[in-house]
């Protein structure tokens, strides 16, 4: 760092073409691709009904649910209605059922921020009490953190020093 960049933040001195964030938005960012995870985890699994529902043409459709299959996140699973070709539905993986929080999150700052005045139209709730489902964040020990200020990014084992 030079002296006109004292008060610049460490995360500058660090490379970023590992960064996992960039990785997973490669992933995730594409438009539409949260649309279509939103519909496989309310149970919309099958091409047509996806397409109908979330409103999405029929090629983006393709090209979105291609990727997820691609990285793991999605899987296809054969199934026949009787008289029809066979067809392809598709179902979470573990790697899939990971984002489940992701979802969370972005629907309660989505309820947070930009829902109708009469409130969010979908509501995730515990199975077991049927409690209103809400992102936490803790820490490895098991603090519950809840001043986001109160996190702060670190170097991890994977930092590399960005190159000069």
């Amino acid at each position: 760092m030079t002296s006109d960049t004292a008060d610049a933040p460490p995360a500058l001195a660090f490379a970023t073409d590992n960064c996992t964030v960039g990785r997973t938005m490669e992933i995730l960012g594409e438009r539409g691709t949260i649309v279509v995870l939103r519909e496989v985890f309310n149970g919309v699994r099958r091409f047509d009904d996806m397409r109908r529902h979330a409103g999405m043409p029929r090629q983006v459709l393709t090209n979105r649910l291609a990727l997820l299959v691609d990285h793991g996140i999605l899987r296809k699973q054969p199934y026949q209605v009787p008289g029809e070709r066979a067809r392809h539905e598709y179902r979470l993986t573990p790697k899939g059922l990971d984002l489940y929080p992701v979802m969370v999150a972005l629907a309660a700052w989505g309820d947070r921020y930009l829902a109708d005045p009469e409130g969010p139209p979908v509501e995730f709730a515990h199975r077991d009490c049927g409690a209103r489902m809400t992102p936490v964040l803790e820490c490895a020990a098991g603090h519950r953190v809840e001043d986001v200020r109160e996190v702060a990014p670190r170097p991890g084992p994977g930092v590399r020093p960005l190159a000069q």
